[in-house]
């Protein structure tokens, strides 16, 4: 079990952490629930069998633990990487790519749903800890979108005009907010099946700059 400290710097024994990693799952579970505003110390401590005297050894306030929690997060979505990373997106295989990117990056977002959802809020407030959190999420698939628009155009297959940043940023916030806001689409009577093959269509378009192929 890795290594953690309580707030007051002592190093928490066995116990212990399996006393932090309750309060987390149990954070995890209210926050899939409710509104994080409506997320209460004593709530968390009281669904953990302990008390928020308790809860406040291992976190300063609700805040710190949303933030563990992320953190967490931040690090499974490194392996969003390898959706869009050194695939090849000329011709058909475009298509294909744009296909497991859209698919990978939605179902991510909606295993994560209720952390992202605070992590976008907090960060929406202007709070640069989640602002943080929320840029290393979409980091990994910027870069790689951006990579594979710059060797599109090295090998001549793409206008050079076109910003590989910009556009790479362009796409992967458009993926981030259609995944954070699924009620939005329900209200426009929009499936989940119809949204990802516009999403896969927009993004083939956006990437090689050609008309993708049947989805």
């Amino acid at each position: 079990m890795t290594q953690v400290r309580t707030v007051d710097g002592r190093i928490a024994g066995r116990r212990g952490q399996e006393t932090r990693a309750r309060l987390l799952e149990c954070l995890a579970e209210l926050l899939a629930a409710r509104s994080y505003r409506d997320v209460t110390v004593i709530d968390v401590a009281r669904d953990a069998g302990t008390s928020p005297a308790t809860f406040y050894q291992y976190f300063p306030d609700i805040e710190a633990a949303i933030l563990e929690l992320a953190a967490d997060v931040v690090k499974e979505a490194a392996e969003l990487k390898e959706l869009a990373a050194e695939r090849s997106w000329a011709g058909r295989a475009g298509t294909v790519s744009a296909t497991e990117l859209v698919n990978g990056l939605m179902d991510f977002w909606q295993e994560h749903d209720s952390i992202l959802r605070v992590v976008d809020l907090a960060a929406a407030e202007g709070d640069k800890r989640f602002t943080r959190h929320r840029m290393r999420v979409l980091d990994a698939v910027h870069k790689a979108l951006s990579t594979a628009i710059t060797d599109l155009q090295r090998g001549g297959k793409l206008e050079r005009e076109v910003p590989a940043a910009a556009t790479a940023g362009a796409l992967v916030t458009m993926l981030a907010a259609s995944a954070a806001h699924p009620k939005s689409f329900e209200s426009w009577s929009v499936k989940d099946k119809d949204l990802r093959n516009a999403l896969i269509r927009l993004v083939t378009w956006g990437v090689t700059g050609k008309k993708p192929t049947t989805v």
